[in-house]
């Protein structure tokens, strides 16, 4: 009974754990405050960015960056710039074929929401509408980073 105890424990033991959560990186610019108020016409054209990053710090301590670019203009002028890197410290103690997809992958999916909150605060704060990233598609973004490093391979190859 005392085996079975030991090996319920042992699965019952978190892979990913949260040991810190900060704010790496912060910048708002609205150039046009006032004045872009009065000359919106319709919403201004958005875009986000996102990129993510990770890093070792320790055996299986790892810091995980994400970092997101929203940009919004109106005709040719910038109504407003931000960007915000947030990031975790994380231990993750998983098989090390799974270590680069829960780096970049699900640590990214459990930070976004504290992000998007920054942002759509600032915008708010900033005089605009809150701005409300839609979800992101980390799974995505990584299958798109792999074909790209296949990309560069493939080339180096060929040079």
């Amino acid at each position: 009974m005392s085996e079975n105890n030991t090996e319920n424990n042992e699965q019952q033991q978190v892979a990913i754990a949260i040991n810190a959560q900060f704010v790496k990186d912060i910048s708002f610019e609205a150039p046009h405050v006032p004045q872009i108020f009065t000359e919106l016409k319709s919403n201004p054209e958005i875009n986000v960015n996102v990129d993510v990053q990770a890093g070792k710090i320790q055996d299986t301590v790892y810091q995980v960056g994400l970092k997101i670019k929203a940009e919004a203009k109106a005709e040719d002028k910038v109504a407003f710039l931000c960007e915000v890197e947030y990031g975790c410290i994380a231990t993750v103690q998983v098989a090390p074929e799974h270590i680069e997809p829960i780096l970049l992958i699900e640590i990214p999916r459990l930070l976004f929401p504290f992000a998007r909150n920054i942002i759509a605060d600032l915008t708010r704060e900033s005089g605009f509408p809150p701005l409300m990233i839609n979800p992101i598609d980390f799974v995505g973004l990584y299958h798109k980073r792999l074909e790209e490093l296949k990309k560069e391979k493939e080339s180096a190859t060929v040079n």
